[in-house]
């Protein structure tokens, strides 16, 4: 590899030019004089990846993260697969995000776990799953290299919160009060652990978390925790400061958690190339975002302690009970619906990535396997007789082309081809496609020269 043109990129990087560095970190990448060791290429990609997102395109960054990805001599599978996981979460993919969150933390080499399990426990609540959120939430916590594990309480607090257990839920918020942080992000904390002292029915100590997170009057109430609040002040002035039977919510819980970071910012906010601890990371192009009656024992530590199945125990306690109140021919019809909707969003997932029938590769074999018959079949209506014909002169006939690359999306697709000579020569192609129904249809050919791409 060219190291002065690396660490040119590298400088223009950190000079916040990261057009400049994007174009350098390419030239690294076309340089034929310096041939690039093992590893290099995905340390190449990965940068690449890393401009892309401070230039908005996650859609890129996601090609370049992934091509990094596809070099198994770069040791770096955990960070960028983090990164492959903010890109999509930004997307507001986060099917795609939480999975590979999921590979970033198995990676024994990532040496920053709390960053995937945080980016993981907000895609999770995203997508509705508070048990699995809580979990991954709990595990970032607990990373003894997480230098602030506060927003991993915060938000595990609200993960409790939704599955009705606010003792587990002030368990979380009081063991977050042990960390330094933030005003702001101290006054939400009071502000949450006085909701979920009100849904346990400890009333006094509901006030003084609600007055603790007023006191320095730069953080206002709720809707939802004002009217706890005045509950609990209610129960105060009337002598029940504890209430044992933990009384019905008037309003919903307050989720601003979901949506807001611990902080304030909001999720998936690019910080310029600083994490939320204050230093510079070349690697990550933003820190993790961060964005009633169960009368059980306030046991503090009782979620640290927990097996990774018990909090999805509750919740599907809950669910359980309510199953067994249904007859069984409202079970099936449930059932048969549910599938007909996995399978009609399977379908419309597909399509909107691309998928249909036949493939682009099936097109683009046909159209190289006799590119004269082909033109009544394989082109666009758009695309007039003439111009097919015109289209298809330089395209070389050959039974087994080889298909380098498919860019694709719902209503249009890239391929690049490879194709033989009979003297042995390789001739490549960029093929462009148009959705045509489920099936796709060539809309042009040209011939292609990947060294002035």
């Amino acid at each position: 590899m060219n190291n002065d043109l690396f660490q040119h990129a590298r400088a223009a990087y950190a000079a916040k030019d990261y057009a400049g560095a994007l174009q350098a970190f390419a030239q690294c990448l076309q340089d034929g004089g310096h041939p690039l060791a093992p590893g290099e290429m995905g340390l190449i990609y990965h940068q690449i990846g890393n401009c892309l997102v401070k230039l908005k395109d996650c859609n890129e960054a996601i090609h370049a993260y992934t091509q990094a990805t596809a070099d198994a001599s770069y040791d770096a599978c955990g960070a960028v697969n983090y990164n492959l996981g903010m890109a999509y979460a930004a997307l507001h993919d986060y099917e795609d995000a939480v999975k590979h969150f999921e590979i970033a933390v198995s990676d024994a080499k990532y040496d920053t776990p709390y960053k995937a399990y945080t980016g993981m426990g907000n895609a999770l609540l995203k997508l509705g799953k508070s048990a699995e959120a809580g979990v991954a939430f709990r595990e970032s916590a607990l990373d003894e290299g997480n230098p602030d594990p506060t927003k991993a309480l915060l938000n595990l607090g609200v993960c409790f919160m939704a599955l009705d257990r606010p003792a587990d839920a002030v368990a979380s918020y009081e063991s977050a009060l042990q960390f330094d942080m933030q005003a702001g992000t101290k006054n939400k904390l009071y502000a949450n652990l006085g909701q979920a002292y009100v849904a346990c029915g400890q009333m006094q100590k509901a006030v003084n978390a609600f007055e603790q997170s007023i006191a320095d009057k730069r953080y206002y109430l709720s809707d939802s925790a004002s009217v706890d609040y005045q509950r609990a002040v209610a129960a105060v002035s009337q002598g029940t400061s504890e209430i044992t039977q933990v009384i019905p919510a008037v309003t919903a819980a307050d989720m601003s958690g979901l949506d807001v970071a611990a902080d304030g910012a909001s999720m998936y906010a690019d910080q310029d190339g600083y994490g939320a601890y204050g230093q510079e990371d070349p690697y990550y192009y933003a820190d993790a975002y961060d964005g009633q009656p169960y009368p059980g024992v306030d046991n503090g530590d009782r979620f640290f302690s927990a097996s990774d199945e018990e909090l999805e125990q509750w919740s599907k306690g809950l669910a359980k009970q309510d199953r067994k109140r249904r007859n069984v021919g409202l079970k099936v019809l449930v059932f048969v619906v549910l599938l007909v909707l996995v399978a009609f969003g399977a379908t419309v997932f597909l399509y909107t990535q691309g998928w249909g029938y036949p493939t682009q590769d099936a097109v683009v074999k046909q159209l190289f396997n006799d590119p004269q018959a082909a033109i009544s079949s394989v082109f666009a209506k758009e695309v007039d007789a003439d111009k097919a014909k015109t289209m298809v002169e330089p395209v070389v006939s050959d039974s087994n082309p080889t298909i380098d690359g498919v860019d694709k999306s719902m209503s249009d697709s890239t391929v690049y081809v490879t194709a033989k000579v009979p003297e042995g020569a390789d001739v490549q192609y960029k093929v462009s496609l148009v959705r045509d129904m489920i099936g796709w249809k060539v809309s042009s050919v040209e011939l292609y020269f990947p060294s002035q791409n």
